[in-house]
């Protein structure tokens, strides 16, 4: 069981830092709004599209 938390906590830092790169890139209010919901419904998953195909090149 503790490894399922340790794994847990781990993927929520890393929203963590997935939502503070949303907020700080430069894509408007609407998109960053949408990718926020993305990660938050859909945590590992939504951070893996958002680095893989959610940030512009400016912000990579």
């Amino acid at each position: 069981m503790g490894s399922y938390s340790l794994l847990g906590t781990i993927v929520a830092i890393l929203d963590i830092i997935a939502i503070i790169s949303i907020l700080l890139g430069s894509a408007r209010v609407g998109h960053k709004v949408i990718w926020i919901v993305v990660v938050l419904v859909f945590p590992l998953v939504g951070m893996i599209i958002y680095y893989l195909a959610g940030r512009s090149p400016r912000d990579a």
